[in-house]
C-alpha cells in the first residue's frame, strides 16, 4: 500500500511538472499575442477617438463605417486566415517546412482575391446606407471613410497570414516589434492628417491603411532576410495556387465560426436602437461592447497559444502533448478570467466614468457590470475553446455551435427580454449571455469528446492531402 501511494504521488508530481512546463510554453506565446492583438485593435480605437473631436457628424459616420468594415470585411478576412492555425500549425509540427511556407502564399493569394468583391461593396457603401433609410449626410461621410479604408483591407489580407506564419513558429518578437511600431507611427500620423491637413475623418482612414501596410512591409522583409525564417522560407511558385481548394475547404467554416459570433453582437447594437430612450441604451451598450472587445485581446492571446501548441503537437503525432496543452490552457484561463472579472466588478461604481461624465449613463453602466463580468467569463472560456477548435481542425463544428448558440437561442431570447419585458437593455444583454453560455456548453462537449489520437492521424492525412494537391497541380 505504501509503495503504491508513493508511485501515485510521483505520478501526480510528474503531471503537475508537465502542466507547469506547458503553461510556460503557452505563456511565452499568449503574452506577446495579447500585445499584438491589442496594438492592431487600437488602430481603429485611436482613429475614432481623434475623429470624435471633430464633431458629432464625423464621430457617428466614422463609427458606422468602422462597424461596417468589421462586419463586412475584417471579420471575414480574419476568420478565413484562422484556417492557417490548423494547416500551418500541423505542417510545422510535422516539420513539413516547405509546405508550411507555401500555405502562407496560398492564403495571401486567396484572401486578396476575396478582397476584390469586398472592395467593390465598400465603394458603394454610402449609397447602400441611403437605400436602407440611413441619414443621407451621415451615409455620405461613412461612405467616404470606408472607401479610403479599402487599401487597409488589402493590407489586412496579407497581414493576417503573416501573423499566422510567425505565430505557428512561436516567433513572436518580430510581430510584437512590428505591431508596436505601426501603432506608434499611427498616433502622430493620424493626429496630423485629421487636424493639420484638412482631411478630417478621411485622414484617420488613410492613417490606418499606412500603419497596416508598414506592418506588412516589415514582416515581409523580416521573413525574406532573417536567418531565423530560413527553414520555412519557400520560393513563390505556382504551387501556391494549387492549394487554394484545400485552403478554402477549411477557411470557409473558419470564417463562419468567427463571423457568426461577431455579427451577433453587432445585431445587438442595432436592436438597442429600437428601444425607448435609444441614445441611452445604445451608449451604454456601446460602452459594454468596447470593454469586452478590448479585454477579449487576453483570451485571443490564450487562443493563439493553445491553437499553436495543439496544432504543432498533432502535426508531430504527439496526441498526449496536445491534450496536456488543452488542460494547461484551461487552468490558465480560469485564473485569468477570475482576476479580470473580479477587478471589473470591484470597480463597478466608478467604471462608467472612464467613458462618460453623465450620471445617468454611469449609473446604468453600474447596473450592467454584473452582466459584463459574466460576459468576460464566457468570452475567456469560449475564446480558449475556439483556439482548441482551430488547432484541431474542427472549425465546422464550431460554426454549428455558434449558429445554434447565438441565432437559435441568444438573439431570440435577447429580443424577447428586450422588447416584451421591462428589462430593455438589460434584457438584450441577458439574452446574448444565454447564447454565450450555450456556446460554451457546446464547445466544451466537443472538446471533452475529442480523441486526440484520431486527430493526430487526421492531421497526418491532411498533410498528405496537401502534398498530393501540390503534386497533382505541378504535373
Amino acid at each position: 500500500m505504501d509503495e503504491g501511494l508513493i508511485v501515485k504521488q510521483t505520478d501526480e508530481r510528474l503531471t503537475w511538472r508537465v502542466l507547469v512546463t506547458e503553461m510556460k510554453k503557452l505563456g511565452y506565446i499568449a503574452g506577446p499575442m495579447v500585445a499584438v492583438t491589442l496594438s492592431q485593435y487600437l488602430l481603429q480605437v485611436i482613429a475614432v477617438m481623434m475623429v470624435g473631436h471633430l464633431g458629432e457628424l464625423s464621430l457617428s459616420s466614422t463609427s458606422i463605417a468602422i462597424s461596417l468594415s468589421g462586419v463586412t470585411g475584417f471579420s471575414l478576412i480574419m476568420g478565413m486566415s484562422s484556417a492557417l492555425e490548423t494547416l500551418c500549425g500541423q505542417a510545422y509540427g510535422a516539420q513539413q517546412f516547405t509546405q508550411f511556407g507555401t500555405l502562407i502564399y496560398t492564403a495571401i493569394f486567396s484572401l486578396l482575391i476575396v478582397c476584390i468583391p469586398l472592395a467593390i461593396f465598400w465603394r458603394y457603401t454610402g449609397s447602400l446606407l441611403v437605400l436602407v433609410g440611413q441619414d443621407p449626410l451621415i451615409s455620405h461621410e461613412a461612405g467616404k471613410f470606408i472607401t479610403w479604408l479599402i487599401p487597409a483591407l488589402f493590407a489586412y489580407a496579407i497581414l493576417q497570414p503573416l501573423v499566422r506564419y510567425y505565430q505557428m513558429q512561436s516567433m513572436l518578437l518580430p510581430m510584437l516589434a512590428s505591431s508596436t511600431a505601426a501603432l506608434c507611427l499611427h498616433i502622430p500620423l493620424c493626429w496630423t492628417l485629421v487636424y493639420k491637413t484638412g482631411l478630417g475623418n478621411i485622414g484617420a482612414a488613410i492613417s490606418i491603411a499606412v500603419a497596416m501596410w508598414s506592418n506588412v512591409v516589415f514582416l515581409l522583409l523580416y521573413m525574406k532576410y532573417s536567418p531565423s525564417c530560413a527553414k520555412t522560407r519557400s520560393p513563390i511558385s505556382l504551387e501556391a495556387f494549387y492549394g487554394t481548394k484545400q485552403f478554402f475547404k477549411l477557411a470557409i467554416p473558419s470564417a463562419v465560426m468567427i463571423c457568426l459570433e461577431w455579427w451577433s453582437y453587432e445585431l445587438l447594437v442595432l436592436l438597442s436602437g429600437l428601444l425607448p430612450h435609444p441614445e441611452l441604451e445604445t451608449s451604454v451598450l456601446a460602452i459594454c461592447l468596447n470593454t469586452i472587445a478590448t479585454l477579449y485581446a487576453i483570451p485571443l492571446g490564450f487562443a493563439a497559444g493553445v491553437s499553436t501548441r495543439v496544432s504543432n503537437e498533432l502535426g508531430a503525432g504527439n496526441s498526449r502533448g496536445a491534450r496536456v496543452a488543452v488542460q494547461a490552457t484551461m487552468i490558465m484561463t480560469v485564473i485569468e478570467t477570475s482576476i479580470v472579472s473580479t477587478s471589473v466588478f470591484a470597480s463597478r461604481h466608478v467604471f462608467g466614468y472612464i467613458f462618460s461624465n453623465e450620471k445617468e449613463v454611469v449609473d446604468y453602466v453600474t447596473k450592467m457590470v454584473p452582466f459584463l463580468c459574466l460576459n468576460i467569463i464566457m468570452d475567456s472560456i469560449q475564446g480558449t475553446l475556439s483556439g482548441v477548435a482551430r488547432g484541431v481542425g474542427w472549425q465546422h463544428l464550431g460554426a454549428y455551435a455558434n449558429l445554434a448558440a447565438f441565432y437559435l437561442v441568444g438573439i431570440p431570447v435577447a429580443a424577447l427580454l428586450g422588447f416584451r419585458t421591462s428589462l430593455r437593455g438589460e434584457g438584450l444583454w441577458i439574452g446574448i449571455q444565454v447564447g454565450a453560455f450555450v456556446q460554451v456548453i457546446l464547445l466544451s462537449v466537443v472538446t471533452i469528446s475529442t480523441s486526440y489520437e484520431k486527430q493526430a492521424l487526421r492531421a497526418r492525412e491532411r498533410l498528405l492531402e496537401g502534398e498530393c494537391s501540390t503534386e497533382d497541380g505541378s504535373t
